[in-house]
C-alpha cells in the first residue's frame, strides 16, 4: 500500500507540474491479479483496485493500518466497474455485476473479489475510511442508487450523479460513494467548482477511450494547477482544493469522500469571478 502524505495550500503554489503529479496523481490502481491501494494521510483515506482473473484475489492487511485485519476499524466501499464478479466477505457470497455498490462494515474480517470470466473481469474500485461502528454490509444495483440530473448542454456539463453510500441511501460511519457519468457532448464536471473544507475527496475517472484525457483543475479557488488523467487514474483532492475537470471526450467518474459530515450538500461555492 503506497502512502501519500497532505500538503499544505501554501506549499501546493509552487510545486512543480512533476512534483503536483507525484503528490496527488494515482496510476496503475487497476493492474490484472493485482490488489492496488493507495493510503492518504486526508482523513486517513485509503482507495484503490483489484482486477482479479483467473484466481481469487484477497483484501490484504497492511502494516501502515497498525490492525489485527484491515477492517478491524474501517469500513468498505466497493464499486465494480468491469465485468461480473463476486464479492467473499467472511463467506457470504455478494455477486455484483457493473455498477453494482457493496459497502462493508467495520469487523468484517475477510474480503475476497473474483471474476466470473477471466476474459472479462470485474474491475473493483475501492473506498475506506475510518470507522467508529459497525453498519451491516449492503448491497445496491445502479437502479437503486439516488439518481441526481445535473448541468445542462449550453454549459457542456450536463450529467447523472450516482448516489450509492450516502445519508438517504446506504448507511456509513463517514464514507460518502457514487458515480456520475457525462451525457455525449459534455465534458466539463463539477462546474462551477466548491471546495468543502470538511471532507475530503478522491476521484476515479474512467471510461475514457485510449486517446483521450481529462484536465482536472485543482488548488485553492484564487490558485489553481491542472493534471492532465487518463483511464482509471485517480486524484486526491484535499478538503482546501476545487475538483473540477474538462475531458477531450464524455467520461465517467467515481467520487469517494470522508470527513466530518456526510450530507452531500455540504459545500462552499467558489464563484467563477474568484477564480484564477
Amino acid at each position: 500500500m503506497e502512502i501519500r502524505y497532505g500538503i499544505h495550500p501554501t506549499h501546493f503554489k509552487i510545486q512543480t507540474t512533476q512534483e503536483n503529479r507525484d503528490e496527488f496523481l494515482a496510476s496503475g490502481l487497476m493492474e490484472p491479479g493485482k490488489l492496488r491501494l493507495v493510503h492518504s494521510h486526508y482523513d486517513r483515506f485509503v482507495f484503490g483496485g483489484v482486477v482479479p482473473t483467473t484466481d481469487p484475489v484477497a483484501l490484504e492487511n497492511d502494516d501502515a493500518l497498525k490492525a489485527a485485519y484491515f477492517l478491524e476499524r474501517r469500513e468498505l466501499g466497493i464499486l465494480n466497474l468491469g465485468g461480473d464478479g463476486s464479492v467473499f466477505v467472511d463467506g457470504t457470497d455478494y455477486p455484483l455485476g457493473r455498477f453494482d455498490c457493496l459497502y462493508v462494515g467495520r469487523g468484517a474480517q475477510t474480503v475476497t473479489f473474483s471474476s466470473k470470466s477471466a476474459g472479462t473481469p470485474a474491475h473493483f474500485y475501492l473506498n475506506s475510511a475510518p470507522a467508529h461502528r459497525e453498519y451491516p454490509t449492503t448491497k445496491y444495483t445502479q437502479a437503486q442508487a439516488n439518481r441526481v440530473a445535473l448541468g445542462d448542454q449550453p454549459h457542456a456539463n450536463k450529467r447523472v450523479l450516482y448516489q450509492y453510500i450516502h445519508e438517504d441511501g446506504i448507511q456509513s460511519c463517514q464514507l460518502v460513494m457514487g458515480f456520475t457519468e457525462l451525457l455525449e457532448g459534455n465534458v466539463w464536471n463539477t462546474f462551477p467548482p466548491h471546495t468543502h473544507e470538511r471532507r475530503m475527496e478522491v476521484y476515479l475517472y474512467f471510461d475514457l477511450p485510449e486517446e483521450a484525457l481529462v484536465m482536472h483543475f485543482m488548488g485553492a479557488p484564487d490558485e489553481t494547477r491542472h493534471l492532465a488523467v487518463r483511464n482509471f487514474e485517480a486524484v486526491i483532492s484535499p478538503p482546501w482544493s476545487i475538483h473540477s475537470g474538462a475531458g477531450t471526450a464524455a467520461y465517467r467518474f467515481v467520487w469517494g469522500m470522508a470527513g466530518e459530515n456526510q450530507a452531500f450538500s455540504d459545500m462552499d461555492a467558489a464563484p467563477l469571478s474568484e477564480i484564477r
